[in-house]
């Protein structure tokens, strides 16, 4: 329920997935943030870019929701109808905390 309430920054490259979720708010949050929501399938339905603190936003279909640091979306060229690959973790790797770190392009 928390998310990244409390955080000081997410860092580039990290992101959180939350599911199931089609929308999100920004309230009490110290930086702003790109929202990625995910069909079922794992395809980009919509992009919200640098919401700042105290907004609420949705997307239309999504079932799940990528929050990452302001930029990342325009840094990734993330566009409508992309898909989202999940990288699995190592057998025995941990999360730090609840977020996920996001794999760079090779």
């Amino acid at each position: 329920m928390r998310g990244l309430l409390g955080r000081k920054e997410l860092p580039r490259g990290e992101g959180m997935l939350l599911r199931p979720a089609a929308s999100v708010h920004t309230a009490f949050m110290r930086f702003p943030i790109d929202v990625m929501f995910l069909d079922a399938e794992l395809h980009v339905v919509h992009v919200a870019h640098s919401v700042p603190a105290w907004r609420a936003v949705r997307g239309k279909g999504a079932k799940m929701v990528v929050e990452l640091a302001a930029g990342e979306c325009s840094r990734r060229d993330v566009q409508h109808g992309d898909e989202l690959a999940l990288a699995p973790l190592a057998k025995g790797a941990a999360l730090p905390g609840r977020h996920l770190r996001a794999v760079e392009e090779a």
